[in-house]
Protein backbone atom coordinates (compact mmCIF):
# COMPACT_ATOMS: atom_id res chain seq x y z
CA UNK A 1 0.00 0.00 0.00
CA UNK A 2 1.53 3.67 -0.93
CA UNK A 3 1.64 6.31 1.53
CA UNK A 4 -0.95 8.59 -0.19
CA UNK A 5 -3.76 5.39 -0.38
CA UNK A 6 -5.21 6.93 3.16
CA UNK A 7 -4.51 10.80 2.00
CA UNK A 8 -6.89 13.19 1.64
CA UNK A 9 -6.86 16.85 0.59
CA UNK A 10 -9.92 18.94 1.89
CA UNK A 11 -10.21 22.47 -0.15
CA UNK A 12 -12.39 24.96 0.69
CA UNK A 13 -11.49 28.81 0.96
CA UNK A 14 -13.29 28.85 4.64
CA UNK A 15 -11.26 27.85 7.44
CA UNK A 16 -13.71 27.06 9.57
CA UNK A 17 -15.38 24.25 7.21
CA UNK A 18 -12.02 22.55 6.55
CA UNK A 19 -11.00 22.56 9.99
CA UNK A 20 -14.42 20.98 10.55
CA UNK A 21 -13.82 18.06 7.76
CA UNK A 22 -10.16 17.68 8.81
CA UNK A 23 -11.22 16.42 13.00
CA UNK A 24 -13.80 14.33 11.80
CA UNK A 25 -12.28 12.86 8.94
CA UNK A 26 -8.80 12.27 10.89
CA UNK A 27 -11.15 10.46 13.58
CA UNK A 28 -11.62 8.32 10.97
CA UNK A 29 -8.18 7.31 10.56
CA UNK A 30 -7.43 9.46 7.39
CA UNK A 31 -4.63 11.39 6.65
CA UNK A 32 -5.82 15.15 6.46
CA UNK A 33 -4.33 17.86 4.25
CA UNK A 34 -5.77 21.28 3.49
CA UNK A 35 -5.76 23.97 0.92
CA UNK A 36 -7.44 27.10 0.57
CA UNK A 37 -7.98 27.43 -2.85
CA UNK A 38 -7.51 25.76 -6.17
CA UNK A 39 -3.84 27.28 -7.06
CA UNK A 40 -2.91 25.92 -3.58
CA UNK A 41 -4.78 22.72 -3.63
CA UNK A 42 -2.42 21.89 -7.32
CA UNK A 43 0.77 22.73 -5.48
CA UNK A 44 -0.36 20.62 -2.33
CA UNK A 45 -0.65 17.48 -4.94
CA UNK A 46 2.49 18.54 -6.45
CA UNK A 47 4.69 17.88 -3.21
CA UNK A 48 2.02 15.34 -1.79
CA UNK A 49 -0.21 13.62 -3.60
CA UNK A 50 -3.38 12.42 -2.08
CA UNK A 51 -5.80 9.23 -2.85
CA UNK A 52 -8.91 11.71 -2.66
CA UNK A 53 -9.70 15.09 -2.82
CA UNK A 54 -13.13 17.07 -0.96
CA UNK A 55 -13.04 19.78 -3.41
CA UNK A 56 -15.39 22.79 -2.99
CA UNK A 57 -17.30 24.31 -6.35
CA UNK A 58 -16.75 27.77 -5.31
CA UNK A 59 -14.02 29.56 -4.25
CA UNK A 60 -12.06 32.67 -5.04
CA UNK A 61 -9.99 32.92 -8.24
CA UNK A 62 -10.44 29.15 -9.24
CA UNK A 63 -12.99 27.40 -8.61
CA UNK A 64 -13.59 24.14 -8.44
CA UNK A 65 -15.33 23.24 -11.60
CA UNK A 66 -11.95 24.68 -13.21
CA UNK A 67 -9.21 22.76 -11.10
CA UNK A 68 -11.19 18.94 -11.29
CA UNK A 69 -10.42 19.02 -15.15
CA UNK A 70 -6.40 19.73 -14.43
CA UNK A 71 -6.87 17.17 -11.57
CA UNK A 72 -8.66 14.21 -13.70
CA UNK A 73 -5.86 14.50 -16.33
CA UNK A 74 -2.48 15.23 -14.38
CA UNK A 75 -3.82 12.44 -11.34
CA UNK A 76 -6.46 10.31 -13.01
CA UNK A 77 -5.68 7.93 -10.25
CA UNK A 78 -7.47 10.71 -7.38
CA UNK A 79 -10.93 10.11 -6.51
CA UNK A 80 -12.97 13.74 -6.13
CA UNK A 81 -15.69 14.50 -4.41
CA UNK A 82 -17.31 17.82 -5.05
CA UNK A 83 -18.71 20.22 -2.43
CA UNK A 84 -21.42 22.16 -2.87
CA UNK A 85 -24.53 24.50 -2.04
CA UNK A 86 -28.10 22.73 -2.20
CA UNK A 87 -28.97 25.26 -4.51
CA UNK A 88 -25.76 24.37 -6.83
CA UNK A 89 -26.43 20.25 -6.92
CA UNK A 90 -26.74 20.71 -10.76
CA UNK A 91 -23.58 21.71 -11.06
CA UNK A 92 -22.04 19.22 -8.96
CA UNK A 93 -24.08 16.66 -11.01
CA UNK A 94 -22.62 18.44 -13.96
CA UNK A 95 -18.95 17.84 -12.55
CA UNK A 96 -19.80 13.37 -11.49
CA UNK A 97 -20.16 13.25 -15.24
CA UNK A 98 -16.82 15.28 -15.79
CA UNK A 99 -15.07 12.53 -13.81
CA UNK A 100 -15.80 13.45 -9.92
CA UNK A 101 -16.98 10.33 -8.10
CA UNK A 102 -19.25 11.74 -5.83
CA UNK A 103 -20.87 15.33 -4.16
CA UNK A 104 -21.86 15.90 -0.74
CA UNK A 105 -23.71 19.12 -0.11
CA UNK A 106 -23.59 22.32 2.49
CA UNK A 107 -24.45 22.25 5.32
CA UNK A 108 -22.57 18.93 5.77
CA UNK A 109 -23.73 16.02 7.51
CA UNK A 110 -20.17 14.62 8.52
CA UNK A 111 -21.78 10.92 8.85
CA UNK A 112 -22.67 11.75 4.95
CA UNK A 113 -19.50 12.93 4.15
CA UNK A 114 -17.45 10.44 5.78
CA UNK A 115 -19.84 7.69 4.00
CA UNK A 116 -19.12 9.40 0.62
CA UNK A 117 -15.62 9.60 1.06
CA UNK A 118 -15.02 5.61 2.23
CA UNK A 119 -17.56 4.87 -1.11
CA UNK A 120 -15.31 6.85 -2.91
CA UNK A 121 -12.22 5.72 -1.69
CA UNK A 122 -13.28 2.05 -1.87
CA UNK A 123 -13.88 2.37 -5.50
CA UNK A 124 -10.72 3.73 -6.38
CA UNK A 125 -8.98 0.91 -4.25
CA UNK A 126 -11.12 -1.48 -6.04
CA UNK A 127 -10.27 -0.08 -9.82
CA UNK A 128 -6.15 -0.13 -8.74
CA UNK A 129 -6.38 -3.72 -7.81
CA UNK A 130 -8.67 -4.47 -10.51
CA UNK A 131 -5.91 -2.47 -13.47
CA UNK A 132 -2.69 -3.50 -11.58
CA UNK A 133 -3.88 -7.69 -12.04
CA UNK A 134 -4.82 -6.91 -15.60
CA UNK A 135 -1.05 -5.35 -16.04
CA UNK A 136 0.41 -8.30 -14.37
CA UNK A 137 -1.50 -10.80 -16.29
CA UNK A 138 -1.01 -9.27 -19.54
CA UNK A 139 2.63 -9.41 -18.46
CA UNK A 140 2.52 -13.14 -17.50
CA UNK A 141 0.62 -14.25 -20.95
CA UNK A 142 3.20 -11.93 -22.50
CA UNK A 143 6.09 -13.56 -20.65
CA UNK A 144 4.45 -17.71 -20.71
CA UNK A 145 4.16 -16.97 -24.76
CA UNK A 146 7.64 -16.05 -25.46
CA UNK A 147 8.60 -18.81 -23.16
CA UNK A 148 6.56 -21.33 -25.41
CA UNK A 149 7.60 -19.16 -28.45
CA UNK A 150 11.79 -19.93 -27.27
CA UNK A 151 10.86 -23.57 -26.38
CA UNK A 152 9.35 -24.01 -29.98
CA UNK A 153 11.99 -22.35 -31.46
CA UNK A 154 14.91 -24.17 -29.85
CA UNK A 155 12.50 -27.70 -30.54
CA UNK A 156 12.83 -26.72 -34.38
CA UNK A 157 16.22 -25.50 -34.05
CA UNK A 158 17.05 -29.25 -32.56
CA UNK A 159 15.15 -30.24 -35.01
CA UNK A 160 17.01 -29.12 -37.95
CA UNK A 161 20.13 -30.51 -36.95
CA UNK A 162 18.58 -33.58 -36.67
CA UNK A 163 17.96 -33.68 -39.92
CA UNK A 164 21.52 -32.78 -40.72
CA UNK A 165 22.84 -35.61 -38.14
CA UNK A 166 21.10 -38.12 -39.90
CA UNK A 167 23.19 -38.14 -42.89
CA UNK A 168 26.84 -37.65 -43.43
CA UNK A 169 26.28 -35.24 -46.59
CA UNK A 170 23.91 -32.77 -44.09
CA UNK A 171 26.41 -32.18 -41.13
CA UNK A 172 27.13 -28.89 -39.81
CA UNK A 173 25.96 -27.12 -43.27
CA UNK A 174 23.18 -24.75 -41.18
CA UNK A 175 25.98 -23.75 -38.78
CA UNK A 176 28.76 -22.93 -41.45
CA UNK A 177 26.30 -21.32 -43.34
CA UNK A 178 25.15 -19.03 -40.27
CA UNK A 179 28.71 -18.20 -39.26
CA UNK A 180 29.58 -17.03 -43.05
CA UNK A 181 26.14 -14.98 -43.32
CA UNK A 182 27.32 -13.31 -39.69
CA UNK A 183 30.99 -12.90 -40.75
CA UNK A 184 29.31 -11.30 -44.52
CA UNK A 185 27.09 -9.41 -42.01
CA UNK A 186 29.37 -7.84 -39.87
CA UNK A 187 31.67 -6.84 -43.09
CA UNK A 188 28.42 -4.87 -44.09
CA UNK A 189 28.40 -3.09 -40.94
CA UNK A 190 25.08 -4.10 -40.42
CA UNK A 191 23.48 -3.22 -36.69
CA UNK A 192 23.93 -6.01 -34.07
CA UNK A 193 20.11 -6.62 -33.79
CA UNK A 194 20.23 -7.27 -37.62
CA UNK A 195 22.75 -9.59 -37.24
CA UNK A 196 20.96 -11.78 -34.98
CA UNK A 197 18.23 -12.49 -36.86
CA UNK A 198 20.50 -13.03 -39.60
CA UNK A 199 22.41 -15.69 -37.57
CA UNK A 200 18.65 -17.25 -36.35
CA UNK A 201 17.55 -17.49 -40.07
CA UNK A 202 20.46 -19.25 -40.66
CA UNK A 203 20.22 -21.70 -38.33
CA UNK A 204 16.63 -22.87 -39.29
CA UNK A 205 17.27 -21.90 -43.49
CA UNK A 206 16.70 -25.10 -44.04
CA UNK A 207 13.94 -26.75 -42.08
CA UNK A 208 11.80 -26.84 -45.01
CA UNK A 209 13.73 -30.07 -46.21
CA UNK A 210 12.23 -31.92 -43.19
CA UNK A 211 9.17 -32.24 -46.16
CA UNK A 212 11.19 -33.37 -49.01
CA UNK A 213 11.63 -36.77 -49.52
CA UNK A 214 15.24 -38.06 -48.90
CA UNK A 215 15.40 -40.14 -52.35
CA UNK A 216 15.31 -36.58 -53.76
CA UNK A 217 17.69 -35.06 -51.06
CA UNK A 218 20.40 -37.93 -51.66
CA UNK A 219 19.55 -38.51 -55.38
CA UNK A 220 22.91 -40.03 -56.76
CA UNK A 221 22.15 -39.07 -60.32
CA UNK A 222 20.39 -35.65 -62.10
CA UNK A 223 17.09 -34.59 -60.41
CA UNK A 224 14.15 -35.07 -62.84
CA UNK A 225 11.77 -32.16 -63.44
CA UNK A 226 9.22 -32.91 -60.71
CA UNK A 227 11.99 -33.71 -58.36
CA UNK A 228 13.27 -30.43 -58.49
CA UNK A 229 9.93 -29.36 -58.28
CA UNK A 230 10.14 -30.77 -54.76
CA UNK A 231 13.40 -29.64 -53.60
CA UNK A 232 12.13 -26.57 -54.40
CA UNK A 233 9.12 -26.48 -52.43
CA UNK A 234 11.16 -26.20 -49.06
CA UNK A 235 11.94 -22.31 -49.08
CA UNK A 236 7.87 -21.99 -49.38
CA UNK A 237 7.73 -24.80 -46.43
CA UNK A 238 9.83 -23.42 -43.75
CA UNK A 239 8.04 -20.48 -43.65
CA UNK A 240 5.06 -22.49 -43.14
CA UNK A 241 6.86 -24.31 -40.39
CA UNK A 242 8.19 -21.35 -38.70
CA UNK A 243 5.43 -18.72 -39.35
CA UNK A 244 3.29 -19.35 -36.11
CA UNK A 245 6.40 -19.54 -33.60
CA UNK A 246 8.55 -17.14 -35.34
CA UNK A 247 6.59 -13.51 -35.41
CA UNK A 248 9.46 -11.29 -37.33
CA UNK A 249 8.74 -11.13 -40.74
CA UNK A 250 12.40 -10.50 -41.40
CA UNK A 251 13.66 -13.79 -40.23
CA UNK A 252 10.68 -15.65 -42.21
CA UNK A 253 11.50 -13.44 -44.95
CA UNK A 254 15.34 -14.44 -45.01
CA UNK A 255 13.90 -18.61 -44.76
CA UNK A 256 11.23 -17.74 -47.73
CA UNK A 257 14.02 -15.94 -50.31
CA UNK A 258 17.00 -17.79 -49.52
CA UNK A 259 17.15 -19.05 -52.83
CA UNK A 260 16.23 -16.17 -55.10
CA UNK A 261 18.30 -14.47 -57.30
CA UNK A 262 19.80 -11.45 -57.91
CA UNK A 263 18.56 -11.15 -61.69
CA UNK A 264 14.89 -12.04 -60.69
CA UNK A 265 15.27 -15.95 -61.80
CA UNK A 266 15.22 -17.86 -58.41
CA UNK A 267 12.56 -19.00 -56.35
CA UNK A 268 9.64 -19.28 -54.75
CA UNK A 269 8.69 -15.56 -55.80
CA UNK A 270 11.05 -14.64 -58.65
CA UNK A 271 12.12 -11.62 -56.71
CA UNK A 272 14.92 -9.33 -58.41
CA UNK A 273 17.60 -6.93 -56.48
CA UNK A 274 16.75 -5.28 -53.51
CA UNK A 275 13.10 -6.52 -53.77
CA UNK A 276 14.67 -9.47 -52.34
CA UNK A 277 15.91 -9.16 -48.26
CA UNK A 278 19.50 -8.33 -47.72
CA UNK A 279 19.25 -10.83 -45.09
CA UNK A 280 17.93 -13.33 -47.65
CA UNK A 281 20.99 -12.14 -50.41
CA UNK A 282 23.85 -12.72 -47.85
CA UNK A 283 22.29 -16.56 -47.13
CA UNK A 284 22.71 -16.85 -50.82
CA UNK A 285 26.07 -16.33 -51.33
CA UNK A 286 27.12 -18.07 -47.97
CA UNK A 287 24.90 -21.20 -48.82
CA UNK A 288 26.08 -21.24 -52.33
CA UNK A 289 29.87 -21.24 -50.81
CA UNK A 290 29.08 -24.31 -48.81
CA UNK A 291 27.25 -26.41 -51.50
CA UNK A 292 30.29 -25.69 -53.88
CA UNK A 293 32.45 -26.70 -50.98
CA UNK A 294 30.78 -29.62 -49.85
CA UNK A 295 31.07 -33.27 -51.28
CA UNK A 296 27.75 -34.32 -52.69
CA UNK A 297 26.36 -37.78 -53.70
CA UNK A 298 26.18 -36.50 -57.24
CA UNK A 299 29.35 -35.00 -57.36
CA UNK A 300 33.23 -34.13 -55.32
CA UNK A 301 33.32 -30.99 -53.13
CA UNK A 302 35.07 -28.32 -55.40
CA UNK A 303 37.89 -26.38 -54.05
CA UNK A 304 38.27 -22.99 -52.17
CA UNK A 305 39.46 -20.82 -55.12
CA UNK A 306 37.37 -22.48 -58.04
CA UNK A 307 34.10 -21.77 -55.64
CA UNK A 308 35.26 -17.67 -55.12
CA UNK A 309 35.95 -17.87 -59.02
CA UNK A 310 32.31 -19.66 -59.39
CA UNK A 311 30.57 -16.43 -56.91
CA UNK A 312 32.25 -14.01 -58.88
CA UNK A 313 31.49 -15.43 -62.25
CA UNK A 314 27.51 -15.32 -61.10
CA UNK A 315 28.10 -11.30 -59.48
CA UNK A 316 25.18 -9.16 -61.04
CA UNK A 317 22.95 -12.68 -61.90
CA UNK A 318 22.48 -14.81 -59.08
CA UNK A 319 24.45 -12.62 -56.26
CA UNK A 320 24.22 -9.32 -55.10
CA UNK A 321 27.85 -7.39 -55.80
CA UNK A 322 27.77 -5.82 -52.65
CA UNK A 323 27.25 -8.91 -50.92
CA UNK A 324 29.93 -10.57 -52.57
CA UNK A 325 32.18 -8.02 -52.32
CA UNK A 326 32.03 -8.10 -48.38
CA UNK A 327 31.74 -12.23 -48.81
CA UNK A 328 35.62 -11.99 -50.96
CA UNK A 329 37.01 -9.52 -47.94
CA UNK A 330 36.16 -12.04 -45.29
CA UNK A 331 39.03 -14.87 -44.15
CA UNK A 332 36.95 -17.29 -45.61
CA UNK A 333 40.09 -20.20 -44.53
CA UNK A 334 39.33 -19.33 -41.22
CA UNK A 335 35.56 -20.08 -41.29
CA UNK A 336 36.93 -23.54 -43.43
CA UNK A 337 39.13 -24.22 -40.89
CA UNK A 338 36.23 -25.85 -39.03
CA UNK A 339 34.57 -27.41 -41.94
CA UNK A 340 34.53 -31.56 -42.34
CA UNK A 341 35.29 -33.25 -45.17
CA UNK A 342 31.95 -33.44 -46.39
CA UNK A 343 28.77 -31.75 -45.74
CA UNK A 344 25.87 -30.10 -46.82
CA UNK A 345 22.24 -30.66 -48.37
CA UNK A 346 21.02 -30.85 -52.61
CA UNK A 347 20.17 -27.36 -53.07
Amino acid sequence: MTQNQGRILIVDDEPGVRELLHRRLAKEGYQCQEAGDGDQALDRMETAPSALILLDIKMPGKSGTEVLPEIRARYPDTAVVMATAITDTSTAIQCMKEGAYDYVTKPFNLAEVVLSVDRALEKRRLELENRDYQQHLEQKVEEQAKRIRKSFLNAITALAYALEAKDRYTSGHSQRVTEMSVAIARELKMPRGKVEKIRLAGLIHDIGKIGIRESVLNKPGSLTDDEYGHIKSHPELGEHILAPIVEDKEILGMVRHHHERYDGRGYPDGLGGEQIPLGARIMAVADAYDAMTSERPYREAMGTEAACEEIKRCTGTQFDPVVVAAFLKMPVAEVLRQKPEVSGLRK
